[in-house]
């Protein structure tokens, strides 16, 4: 029988995916046409196909990818992901890029009130595929004790030997730097996931500020909305310029 085109293209496409770990982006639409020299028509038909079969997957921003169960996150307690992915029976591991003390740059300066600042910058995998770059700052004199193989190890809030009260996460949308898309192997540009967060003590100051990001196309949070008394309050939700 005779070979309809954009079926070929799906089997062949379909050997390659499935050496691809879960998440792998593939090259955009237009180098799939001119590498198979076909029209985009055709080539989406055959990437179609794939989807259709679970195999793959595509979002505004990022194009097509191999098929996964998206990283999920509940946000109800300060808790980290990498804790709540190891419940799920998925290994999480650190690789640290940076770790520094440094002055503090001038949004942190404003976050935290100091001047000097440990700052370590790491790389979260996931069953050893890439899921967030995370940075994060403290008060230089409340990491003095603190090496590069603790933060490797262990999250912040056991090691800096103080009674938390809680943290407020802002998360918000953004664009990939190139360093952070290299990292996170996602396109130049693509949509990511931005989320700040500002940890204090029982008392109130403001130890830990972390930066995250995120893959849009694999991370989701989920939040628990308790019911409440009807208000004329705003929301969590606010729009920004």
């Amino acid at each position: 029988m005779r070979t309809i085109r954009y079926q070929e293209i799906a089997d062949t496409l379909r050997e390659r995916v499935a050496v691809e770990a879960p998440g792998h982006v593939l090259p955009s639409e237009s180098e799939l046409s001119t590498e198979f020299g076909v029209s985009r028509v055709t080539v989406r038909k055959a990437l179609e196909t794939l989807r259709e079969q679970g195999l793959l997957d595509s979002r505004q921003g990022f194009g097509w990818f191999v098929a996964t169960a998206p990283l999920q996150q509940r946000l109800g307690s300060l808790d980290t992901i990498e804790s709540q992915l190891s419940e799920r029976g998925v290994h999480p591991k650190r690789q640290i890029l940076e770790f520094a003390f440094v002055a503090a740059p001038t949004h942190v300066r404003a976050r935290l009130g100091c001047e000097q600042v440990l700052r370590v910058k790491r790389l979260n995998l996931a069953d050893d595929a890439p899921f967030a770059v995370v940075t994060v700052w403290c008060p230089a004199e409340r990491g003095q004790h603190l090496s590069r193989r603790d933060v490797e190890r262990r999250p912040f809030y056991e090691l800096l030997g103080v009674q938390l009260r809680g943290a407020v996460q802002t998360i918000g949308a953004a664009a990939a730097s190139d360093g952070d898309a290299e990292l996170l192997q996602v396109p130049q540009g693509s949509p990511v996931l931005r989320c700040e967060r500002l940890t204090t003590t029982v008392a109130g100051e403001p130890i830990l500020l972390s930066e995250f990001i995120f893959p849009a196309h694999r991370t989701e949070f989920t939040v628990e909305l308790p019911l409440a008394e009807p208000s004329i309050v705003p929301g969590g939700l606010r729009l920004v310029d």
